[in-house]
């Protein structure tokens, strides 16, 4: 039986990991577009499959406070997203 507390626990210690390194990494002089390009592609992925556990827990009916959960790392997902655009969209300048 899969653990969707667990998995949840799991990403959300990932995109806390994430929420440090990334402005670290856009700050970086020396990144590339295709590394900007990638890290995008990459929190893509993370916020869509966050979207899905969120999903998932849902359908299995855990409690308000962990779909909340969920909910907060899908947008803290998609706000990475965003300011990896936002740098994307300056080098392209």
């Amino acid at each position: 039986m899969t653990d969707w507390i667990e998995i949840l626990k799991e990403q959300t210690a990932t995109g806390d990991q994430m929420s440090r390194e990334v402005p670290q990494m856009l700050a970086n002089p020396d990144i590339s577009e295709a590394q900007v390009r990638t890290l995008f592609s990459a929190l893509e992925k993370q916020a869509e499959f966050v979207e899905k556990l969120r999903m998932a827990l849902e359908k299995f009916g855990h409690d308000f406070s962990v779909i909340k959960a969920a909910e907060r790392l899908e947008e803290r997902y998609a706000d990475l997203a965003a300011s990896v655009a936002e740098k994307l969209k300056a080098m392209r300048k």
